[in-house]
């Protein structure tokens, strides 16, 4: 049996984890579900659970302040709504990590990793994680996209991106002036490409540019629903589990 500590700051997205955790395998122990980096340093001192479940942005802090403040020994799944230089170090330091909202398949395949390595818990270093994500404030983003309509090429930078948006199985980019062309990438592989002071991922459909937002307007459960510039074929909607992270990204 696994038993499991979820620090999670957004209540659907931590409800949806622990359903998805007991239909993988209903064996699985879920001790306690934190929101709070100071909740979970005292939790941390007194207990200890077989993995841990870690969402990188609560909402006191950014959860590597437990670090700095308990030795934790503990196997951890990093999950994240979106964070670039966290992705990319986690990859470097071979330790595990989800993209919210967190795929059923991604978690499975996630907890069957863990199962695998069998690693004893000091193997994975956490401070050379830190190192890492601090040393990438020095990431180069790309700034421009080439792309063709037609039988000819253009080069759009940044700037004049409004949005991407997945239909089918295409990735879209939409132009300041409406115009649509097809890129190359997979929305996922632009979430790592672009800069997330710019950009957010709002859904598994749409990445929009802080400057293509023209009004938002609350729905249901919590989330946002944005209206763009130009106008979108389907609705943008904030999910449930990146609504949080998307207040945020808006103070920034």
């Amino acid at each position: 049996m696994t038993k499991v500590l979820i620090i999670e700051d957004e209540f659907y997205a931590a409800q949806k984890l622990i359903r998805q955790l007991q239909n993988i395998d209903p064996e699985i122990e879920i001790l306690d579900t934190l929101d709070s980096v100071d909740e979970s340093i005292d939790w941390l001192k007194q207990h200890k659970a077989d993995l841990i479940f870690l969402d990188i942005h609560l909402g006191d802090d950014q959860s590597f302040k437990i670090f700095e403040k308990v030795k934790i020994k503990t196997p951890i799944i990093f999950t994240t709504a979106y964070d670039q230089y966290a992705i990319k170090a986690f990859k470097l330091n071979s330790i595990d990590y989800l993209l919210k909202p967190v795929n059923k398949k991604e978690l499975q395949q996630a907890l069957e990793k863990f199962h695998e390595q069998n690693l004893p818990a000091q193997t994975f270093d956490y401070n050379a994680l830190l190192t890492s994500i601090q040393s990438g404030e020095n990431t180069s983003y790309q700034k421009r996209f080439m792309v063709y309509y037609g039988d000819k090429v253009k080069s759009i930078p940044n700037e004049e991106v409004a949005y991407f948006f997945a239909e089918g199985k295409y990735a879209y980019l939409v132009a300041n002036d409406g115009k649509e062309y097809i890129v190359d990438y997979t929305l996922e592989k632009l979430d790592n490409l672009l800069d997330p002071e710019q950009f957010f991922r709002i859904n598994r459909q749409f990445i929009i540019s802080i400057d293509a937002i023209k009004e938002m307007v609350a729905y249901t459960k919590g989330r946002l629903k944005i209206e763009l510039n130009p106008n979108a074929k389907k609705d943008a909607i904030v999910s449930i589990e990146r609504a949080s992270e998307f207040k945020k990204w808006l103070n920034k």
